[in-house]
């Protein structure tokens, strides 16, 4: 196997949370290493699964049954971000309401998912890294 199939997935992962915590930083006008995780902009998740179906579509075309694969992997994925996860993130909302002042009780995250842009913003990363693998290698 070209080692550019596990290469750009890793890159693009480093980008998009590269990314995300300047973006979180420059918000907080601090450095926000309190918000690494699941959620904000861009979607390490959508980054990586679209790097790499972008990166099979350049390589191998899109006719190619890997590319379908990839690209059922990077539904699945995405939507998992945007639905799920941010359903469980207004869950954890409504329990640490429910829970608060209770003794030994540790808060839940509550920001889980993806918006929209959010989404977007990892896929254009996923491409964008997909793009300059393809390019080079």
């Amino acid at each position: 196997m070209d080692a550019a199939y596990l290469f750009t997935p890793f890159l693009a992962w480093l980008i998009a949370g590269g990314l995300k915590f300047l973006i979180n930083s420059l918000r907080a006008r601090r450095w926000a290493f309190g918000q690494i995780g699941y959620g904000g902009l861009p979607s390490n998740h959508s980054a990586i699964v679209s790097s790499m179906a972008a990166l099979i579509a350049l390589r191998e075309g899109m006719s190619e049954p890997a590319f379908g694969v990839a690209l059922t992997l990077a539904f699945i994925v995405i939507l998992d971000a945007s639905s799920l996860r941010r359903q469980v993130g207004r869950q954890a909302t409504a329990i640490n309401r429910l829970a608060q002042g209770q003794p030994g009780y540790h808060r839940l995250r509550e920001r889980m998912g993806h918006t929209p842009l959010e989404i977007l913003a990892g896929i254009g990363v996923g491409v964008a890294v997909a793009f300059v693998v393809w390019s080079v290698a």
